[in-house]
């Protein structure tokens, strides 16, 4: 198949003469992403999407156990019992699991259909606004990109909009296709971060505005993945094995499923519920909580069902102007001393971009 006039690979094709990064520079100059190629009616998954074989070995020894990702109802946090039920129950998931899953937040169902369907009809829309916008400047507000920072490409295509702290981003930035529905979204879950940030503040056993008031939940990020439906997906990922590099994620995800997560040493099937949105513990919640919350491995598996739609919404607390944070004080003692230094955001996610995808970023912090 032609990408930009360069011929990818295939797994019977490759041999010895398979040159991954001539290869991964043609896909990445194609500015189609992944739907270009399904567009293009590739039938088998180019050797630069296949993972290696001692991972697609491992994945066939040890098949995801069936159980169940804590799902937590907001439904009644204003009645005292209840919140406190819900405090403890957001605890235990952010010890245990590093993950949960939260119904009756508030965002109405439509807003999240809606969402959903505007991600799509970007990604598959006019080819031309897409390539316009295709860029890996990680300063750009909105850009779209196809990931190919893991050594073997993820099956995925993706469209960002970042929302930064001291700048503004005009409603005009956004593509036409999915603006009003992004923009409704961002509004809803807006509001929603700040129940979430003293539900988890609370968890700690601290004041409801401490991880408010250190500014954690400011300079959202949206990140919107387009998972195309794959011919061979038992040879590549959708996104591959990794931890967050933020403070708190809040994933929308349409009800294909695919989304696994590490949980003592197995996958887990984060099943997708109507109306409910994932949330998981980041790199930097774990370090200012000297490790009482967990950030954990999670990935996307392909599919040959598609496309999966999911936005994720990362809050990365302050950039700009720089921000130093730590462990927080109120959770060491002699008994508990700090396990990581201090750090600003914008040095974390340097060392997040510097390093392969799936290598552990919370050990470049430990003391």
């Amino acid at each position: 198949m032609d990408i930009s006039g360069t011929k990818l690979s295939y797994p019977e094709s490759a041999g010895d003469h398979f040159d991954r990064a001539k290869e991964v520079q043609a896909f990445d100059d194609s500015k189609a992403g992944v739907k270009g190629l399904i567009d293009a009616g590739v039938v088998k998954v180019p050797t630069i999407f296949i993972r290696p074989q001692d991972e697609l070995s491992e994945d066939l020894k040890s098949p995801p156990v069936e159980m169940q990702v804590p799902v937590i109802d907001l439904g009644s946090i204003g009645e005292h019992h209840s919140r406190e039920r819900v405090v403890n129950e957001i605890r235990r998931a952010s010890e245990e699991w590093g993950f949960f899953q939260v119904v009756n937040h508030g965002i109405p169902l439509t807003v999240l259909e809606e969402m959903i369907d505007g991600i799509r009809m970007f990604h598959e829309g006019d080819p031309e606004v897409k390539r316009a916008l295709y860029s890996h400047d990680r300063t750009k507000k909105v850009r779209f990109e196809s990931n190919h920072r893991s050594k073997h490409v993820n099956w995925r295509d993706t469209l960002t909009i970042s929302m930064p702290v001291s700048d503004h981003l005009d409603p005009d930035e956004i593509p036409r296709t999915c603006r009003a529905s992004t923009i409704e979204y961002i509004k809803h879950v807006t509001y929603l971060r700040h129940t979430l940030f003293e539900l988890l503040s609370e968890a700690l056993g601290l004041a409801l505005d401490h991880l408010a008031a250190l500014e954690c939940a400011r300079s959202g990020t949206f990140v919107c993945h387009y998972y195309p439906a794959c011919p061979e997906p038992e040879l590549t990922l959708g996104t591959g094995k990794h931890s967050d590099p933020v403070f708190v994620t809040v994933l929308l995800q349409d009800q294909l499923g695919g989304l696994q997560v590490m949980h003592k040493n197995r996958w887990v099937n984060v099943k997708p519920i109507p109306g409910g949105l994932v949330v998981n513990i980041g790199d930097l919640l774990q370090i200012i909580s000297n490790d009482k919350f967990k950030s954990v491995d999670h990935r996307v598996l392909a599919n040959r069902v598609g496309p999966r739609i999911s936005v994720a919404n990362f809050f990365t607390g302050v950039f700009d102007p720089p921000k130093v944070y730590g462990p927080i004080k109120e959770l060491i003692s002699e008994e508990n001393p700090p396990i990581y230094r201090d750090f600003t955001v914008s040095d974390y996610i340097g060392i997040f971009f510097s390093r392969p995808l799936g290598k552990p970023g919370l050990d470049y912090l430990k003391k």
